[in-house]
């Protein structure tokens, strides 16, 4: 398995999901879509067993360790708060295997938190999607405007870019070691934009303005173009 995967890191896999959140489903639905098979998906609550019959029809809810013994890659698409505990228990039951493709999609960790899985002989690598997710099945195709940043070992950055281009979207690398700048980048401009527009609508709303939104939405997108670089700010 290691060496196919060096060859070809788009090679068709078994691809197991934990867990059949929002991000995990359709992740795998994109996966799935490339032509890799997904082996199974970890789904605990009533709603993850619901999207997983409407996102990823057929796939069978595993529980974790046969996802990760059966699985050629996994993909952990879990909270934050368990993406730890989760990778540390599957080590110490020695589950993890060599040449095993691992990613996860949390945006403030690095590599670094899957660790346990590195000494096991996996290949790690953090994927976040940046987007948010509805958990329908609109989300596999806006994966085709995502980007998807990617923090591996240079050896394995081919994989990361490969993975996200086989999910529809466009890798960006960024350093490991800068996943929560990254994460608290990203957090404060999207905070901020909300927290703008919404007290601006509500005072458009005491003028009696009917439709702020239609009013507003041009000129914050060229704010936002602004800021982003892509416009000369005017004169």
């Amino acid at each position: 398995m290691n060496t196919q995967l060096h060859e070809n890191a788009s090679g068709r896999m078994g691809i197991g999901i934990i867990s059949a959140g929002r991000v995990g489903a359709a992740l795998g639905s994109a996966l799935r879509a490339a032509g890799h098979t997904v082996i199974g998906a970890y789904a605990a609550s009533d709603d993850s067993r619901d999207r997983l019959d409407a996102m990823l029809p057929g796939v069978p809810a595993l529980d974790i360790p046969t996802i990760v013994e059966r699985a050629e890659l996994v993909v952990l698409a879990v909270p934050d708060s368990e993406l730890a505990p989760l990778v540390q228990g599957l080590a110490k039951l020695e589950a993890w295997q060599p040449g095993q493709i691992v990613f996860h999609t949390a945006p403030g960790f690095g590599i670094e938190i899957l660790e346990p899985a590195a000494k096991r002989g996996a290949l790690t690598l953090a994927i976040h999607p940046a987007m948010e997710f509805s958990g329908t099945s609109l989300d596999v195709a806006r994966l085709a405007e995502c980007r998807f940043v990617v923090s591996a070992a240079n050896a394995l950055q081919p994989i990361g870019l490969a993975l996200a281009a086989e999910m529809g979207g466009e890798g960006i690398v960024i350093d490991s070691a800068n996943r929560s700048s990254y994460q608290a980048a990203v957090e404060k401009a999207v905070s901020s934009i909300e927290s703008a527009s919404a007290q601006a609508v509500e005072t458009l709303v005491k003028m009696g303005v009917s439709q702020p939104g239609d009013l507003l939405r041009s000129l914050s997108s060229a704010a936002l173009e602004r800021g982003l670089g892509g416009r000369e700010p005017h004169a």
